[in-house]
């Protein structure tokens, strides 16, 4: 929590004092005080106010509150201060009211009149502070959860390839004409791809069946554009009841193998998805590829930040000059 006083906070304890001065003046008339006692006591304690508020403020709570959690000190450090001022103000009061000095309090009666006045005055305008500071990180936290989710939804609706609608309705047109049949299934998968798209553009997980169903999609779409270019093999080596992996997860994996890779004359650019208890495994050859990039750069790179926060595995990859591989650690959730 940012302690630090704003232009709203010295707004709020503007209006604060102006009142609490206000209703001091009242109490000391109807007590019948002395003018003096009006010119003395009333500044004394808005000054040792404001200057408790103060170092509450920008030093006890900052430094050994928030900084370094350390209790002990901010008590101690707090009854040094709310002593030492509150002798200040009780003495400026005892003298202007015109009392013997022999009345004076002995220290302990001292030291409880003391901090008794002080946590009076302090107490309300430090907790309206503290109070206004809480709600105002709050606001700013959540915005900034809801700016990172805005960035990482954008992120992730931008994982297609600009190029990617284009390329799939030259195929389209392509098949029109050739394979009419073949066509209408392109169009229902292709309708699919999206609408699954649009359904999961606000989930931050999603149910690995589901995900299968969309790898499913775009690997029809692949092979019909490409061809035998690109083989795809799902093994199954565990159920997907209750298995979670971050939305579009597979897509960034899928959508890198086709940019990555280009089938070479006879060499078919291979690729198995494996589906174990804790891992979801892609595993593809690589080509000798000119424009081959060596990294996913911010696909893969929004993945692993996913995981920082959604698991405590990390995402591993292991590649030579033959074959890429990248396993996935799969989400569980308890009920």
């Amino acid at each position: 929590m940012n302690t630090r006083l704003n232009k709203s906070d010295y707004i709020l304890l503007t209006i604060y004092f102006i009142i609490a001065i206000i209703l001091q003046i009242f109490d000391y008339y109807e007590s019948q005080n002395m003018i003096i006692e009006y010119l003395l006591d009333i500044p004394a304690e808005l000054m040792v106010s404001l200057g408790l508020i103060f170092l509450f403020m920008n030093w006890l709570i900052p430094r050994y509150i928030v900084e370094n959690k350390q209790y002990l000190y901010f008590v101690l450090y707090s009854l040094l201060l709310m002593f030492c001022l509150g002798i200040l103000v009780y003495t400026i009061g005892f003298w202007s009211a015109g009392k013997q000095w022999s009345e004076y309090p002995t220290f302990w009666k001292l030291f409880r009149i003391a901090i008794s006045d002080m946590a009076e005055v302090v107490s309300l305008p430090l907790g309206l502070l503290l109070g206004k500071k809480y709600y105002e990180g709050q606001i700013q936290f959540s915005n900034i959860q809801r700016q990172q989710k805005e960035n990482e939804l954008k992120l992730l609706r931008s994982q297609i390839d600009p190029h990617f609608l284009f390329n799939n309705l030259n195929t389209l047109d392509a098949l029109v004409d050739s394979n009419p049949e073949k066509a209408k299934e392109y169009i229902n998968r292709l309708s699919l791809l999206y609408r699954y798209l649009i359904s999961t553009k606000e989930a931050e997980i999603m149910e690995l069946a589901e995900e299968m169903k969309f790898a499913e999609n775009y690997i029809f779409l692949t092979q019909t554009r490409f061809g035998d270019d690109y083989l795809f093999e799902i093994i199954k080596n565990s159920s997907f009841h209750n298995k979670f992996i971050p939305t579009g997860a597979l897509q960034t994996l899928l959508e890198n193998i086709v940019k990555h890779n280009r089938a070479n004359f006879d060499k078919k650019i291979t690729t198995t998805i494996t589906i174990d208890d804790q891992w979801l495994i892609v595993e593809n050859t690589k080509s000798k590829n000119d424009q081959q990039q060596e990294s996913f750069g911010i696909g893969l790179d929004n993945m692993k930040r996913r995981y920082a926060i959604l698991s405590k595995q990390n995402v591993k990859i292991t590649s030579d000059t033959m074959k890429f591989k990248i396993a996935i650690p799969i989400l569980e959730i308890s009920h």
